[in-house]
């Protein structure tokens, strides 16, 4: 597992390894990281279910301000410390170790780029969705990224589904925040 592009191109990050683990496939993160290219300098960004943290890392190496690290593992989490260390990149990572749920509730931090990668085997996608909508913890104009198996059906109060790509057995579905309006 590489970062693919950025001051810390070719970088070498350490895996995790287990039973479930999936990291994301080079092919979604580049096409990824091909749509949200003009997001991402001076983005803040949280990478919620982090694992050994190859999305979020990828954005510090494409030049966001600060990423929010989140998974309840703490294997994962010391995997993804190992690689913020590799990279020297302390100072732009925020790091926990939180079920999704108690992260989010206590976040008051607002996102650039939200980027959702839960257990496949789990329904934790729509139920983190519906608690960023509800918290406000996307800007206007920001964009939250599900990962998972299959197309995304239904809907998140809140927020609208604009766009889905497969690659491979992934979909990425993502959402921007609709507008409100004013009272």
């Amino acid at each position: 597992m590489r970062i693919i592009s950025g001051k810390h191109r070719g970088r070498k990050l350490v895996e995790f390894t287990a039973e479930g683990i999936r990291p994301t496939s080079d092919r979604a993160k580049e096409s990824l990281f091909n749509i949200l290219s003009t997001k991402i300098v001076g983005a803040t960004v949280l990478d919620l279910f982090c694992g050994s943290g190859s999305i979020g890392l990828e954005c510090v190496s494409r030049g966001a301000d600060k990423v929010y690290f989140n998974d309840k593992s703490a294997s994962s989490v010391a995997v993804l410390k190992k690689n913020i260390s590799i990279l020297k990149e302390e100072s732009c990572c925020a790091v926990s170790i939180s079920d999704y749920k108690d992260f989010l509730n206590r976040c008051s931090v607002k996102f650039d780029i939200i980027f959702l990668d839960p257990p496949y085997a789990e329904e934790f996608g729509v139920p983190a969705l519906t608690a960023i909508s509800q918290r406000g913890l996307l800007k206007g104009g920001g964009v939250a990224i599900y990962e998972r198996d299959r197309a995304f059906e239904g809907e998140i109060a809140g927020l609208k589904k604009v766009d889905e790509r497969k690659y491979g057995k992934a979909y990425l579905t993502f959402f921007k925040a609709e507008e409100r309006a004013e009272e």
